[in-house]
């Protein structure tokens, strides 16, 4: 009996130890439970949860974005400021034609016939003209002999009053004619090679700009390559338009297309420089006589034809200003260089001969320098040293 109970304790050690050796592989090899993973779920899950959370609330920010600075204007040229000359400083040379016979009337006890031998001279070397100083000395001669002038001094007083009288009543103010939006006033430049005629229309351009007026250039003198550049650098000066056209080609086209885009952006005044005619050719003041009416036509209107005559060619001027007169119906004449001439009378013979009245006059290089012929401040100019 003792062995059965061997085999039967034999028996239950195997099988004990059958069932510790399976349920250590069992807890090796079986997968973990649902229970088991449920913790590390819940912690991945907030953390995308928080994540999420955290985007929505927290929005990227992005980058202010500064709006660009707009490009400032670049603001328009001011007009120039101009200080006016004095007649009595730039007129010294013209002045200086008269003062020594005035100097030599004064220091007679009387007067006598060398006073008007004296008188005589000094205004005929003025370029006053043959003409006005027979006049101006007639009527001086008869109020000697009606004892109403009796002394030197009295005789160049009243001599002063009769010059300044004969300047008086001319119309010399620039016509600007305010019209129809589209339609400009044309002024016209004419005269002779070398004068300062495109010089002239620079500082008037620059004149007017001062006053408020808008400008176009329009370069007529197609013969002269100098011409165009000359007045091209007094447009960009002045801020005014300009217009050219081909070397050589049609000055009278050139001027009408300065005229039409005038118009077209309303502009108040056009320049027109015209080719320095020699007044002896026929053929040339014919075409001349083109320019002036092909810039009467369209949309300007002329309202001024200027006659540049350079001061220092005295009484060959005169001669210019008839020429050019019958030519161009000039309105007025613009007198340069007079700072630097001893001819200043040539005044007193354009406007009393040809009735034309002097309405600008050149005292100097400079813009400033062109100015408004007043003739009370320009005869007491010639009488200044007595």
């Amino acid at each position: 009996m003792e062995w059965i109970y061997l085999v039967l304790i034999a028996v239950v050690l195997v099988f004990g130890l059958g069932v510790v050796v399976f349920g250590r592989r069992r807890s090796v090899s079986a997968p973990p439970s649902p229970a088991a993973l449920t913790p590390a779920r819940e912690s991945r899950v907030e953390v995308a949860t928080e994540s999420a959370l955290q985007t929505e609330a927290e929005p990227e920010v992005q980058p202010e974005v500064q709006p660009e600075a707009e490009p400032e204007a670049e603001p328009e040229a001011e007009p120039e400021v101009f200080e006016r000359p004095s007649f009595r400083a730039k007129l010294g040379k013209a002045r200086g034609a008269l003062t020594g016979a005035f100097l030599g009337i004064r220091g007679r006890a009387g007067i006598v016939d060398a006073t008007w031998d004296d008188l005589e001279e000094a205004l005929l070397r003025a370029d006053v003209g043959v003409r006005v100083t027979a006049e101006l000395l007639s009527g001086l001669r008869l109020r000697v002999k009606a004892k109403a002038i009796t002394d030197p001094d009295a005789l160049l007083h009243a001599l002063q009053a009769e010059m300044t009288g004969r300047l008086a009543g001319a119309d010399r103010a620039l016509r600007f004619e305010q019209g129809a939006v589209g339609s400009p006033n044309v002024w016209l430049f004419v005269g002779v090679n070398g004068v300062g005629k495109t010089t002239t229309i620079g500082k008037v351009a620059a004149l007017q700009r001062s006053q408020g007026h808008s400008v176009l250039m329009a370069a007529g003198d197609t013969f002269r390559a100098a011409a165009a550049e000359q007045l091209a650098a007094w447009a960009e000066r002045s801020g005014s338009e300009f217009v050219r056209g081909s070397e050589g080609g049609d000055p009278s086209s050139v001027i009408f297309d300065g005229v039409q885009r005038a118009a077209a952006r309303n502009i108040d005044l056009v320049l027109a420089d015209t080719a320095g005619r020699l007044h002896t050719k026929t053929n040339l003041m014919e075409e001349l006589r083109k320019v002036r009416r092909v810039a009467g036509k369209g949309a300007g209107r002329v309202t001024e034809v200027f006659l540049v005559i350079d001061a220092t060619t005295g009484q060959n001027g005169l001669i210019q200003a008839r020429q050019f007169g019958d030519t161009t119906d000039v309105t007025g004449v613009v007198l340069t260089k007079l700072d630097g001439s001893a001819k200043g009378g040539i005044v007193f013979a354009i406007e009393t001969e040809l009735g034309i009245p002097v309405k600008l006059v050149g005292l100097g290089e400079t813009i400033g320098d062109l100015v408004a012929f007043d003739p009370d401040e320009f005869v007491s100019a010639l009488f200044a040293d007595i």
